[in-house]
């Protein structure tokens, strides 16, 4: 799989948003750069990326707002912030926030190359894997069509890719998730919309139920981010806490988002 794409950088260094742009290219990207967050969140309107490099520290607009922002509007777009000030809480609210990294200042050359690729082949491997299970249940819909004598020519064909996008819910039980609006359903009642990032950990837990995903997995398939287990253990409980508030009728006895102890976390809707 031969990862490429459309990178934008935000950055206020000229010669630090130069270089980067320079490594970047030469190593086979499309790259458009941005001078402060604002700019570059005017670029994200007019302008398709498949991921967004910033600092985290500017000028204006701070790169954590601009973060918020980016995900709130394209949820599943990487963003890697990057500092010369490392900051532990800084780094795990980026995170938290959406962030697909956090890497420090100086970068070497190398690094932004290897990082840069390793997140856009993920994020291949996962619309691929979003693709499959759609089709999947795709043909599992028709199986059951046949199998209860319905005409064969209302059997759905299998789908294309492009068609494959237009596949709106995934059921689970009596919640529904709105692939399109990102929003959930439980009994075909409408709830509040949950953050973007809290969504990709409810939509890997539906994909794998009734299995407990164990918190590793679960941030790496949500984020695309590989962690340890520690600090997978407490991303995973603040995006949980976050579906509960929003999911469950009790959140001190949830009936659907349960926790494995010291393992991980699975959904149980049937």
């Amino acid at each position: 799989m031969n990862a490429t794409g459309h990178i934008l950088i935000i950055d206020d260094e000229a010669s630090l948003r130069k270089t980067m742009a320079r490594i970047l290219q030469q190593a086979g990207f499309e790259v458009t750069t941005a001078e402060s967050a604002e700019q570059g969140l005017d670029f994200l309107k007019t302008t398709q990326f498949d991921m967004v490099l910033s600092d985290l520290r500017m000028p204006g607009m701070h790169g954590m707002e601009a973060l918020k922002v980016i995900h709130a509007e394209h949820p599943n777009l990487p963003v890697v912030l990057f500092t010369a000030q490392p900051d532990v809480n800084s780094a795990v609210e980026a995170l938290r926030h959406g962030a697909t990294d956090y890497l420090l200042k100086p970068i070497k050359p190398e690094a932004i190359i290897e990082r840069t690729r390793s997140i856009l082949m993920n994020q291949q491997r996962e619309k691929r894997k979003r693709e499959i299970q759609l089709q999947i249940e795709s043909l599992q819909d028709e199986l059951k069509s046949l199998e209860d004598g319905e005409p064969a020519n209302k059997a759905s064909q299998p789908l294309s890719p492009a068609s494959l996008e237009k596949e709106r819910f995934l059921k689970r039980g009596p919640l529904v998730l709105d692939l399109h609006t990102r929003r959930v359903l439980v009994n075909e009642e409408p709830l509040n919309t949950p953050p973007p990032t809290s969504f990709e950990y409810l939509l890997v837990l539906a994909r794998h139920s009734p299995d407990v995903v164990d918190y590793q997995t679960l941030v790496a398939e949500a984020q695309g981010y590989q962690t340890d287990p520690r600090e997978a253990q407490e991303l995973a409980k603040y995006h949980i806490h976050q579906l509960r508030q929003i999911i469950e009728a009790d959140v001190r006895n949830p009936a659907y988002l349960l926790n494995v102890r010291g393992t991980g976390y699975r959904l149980v809707a049937d």
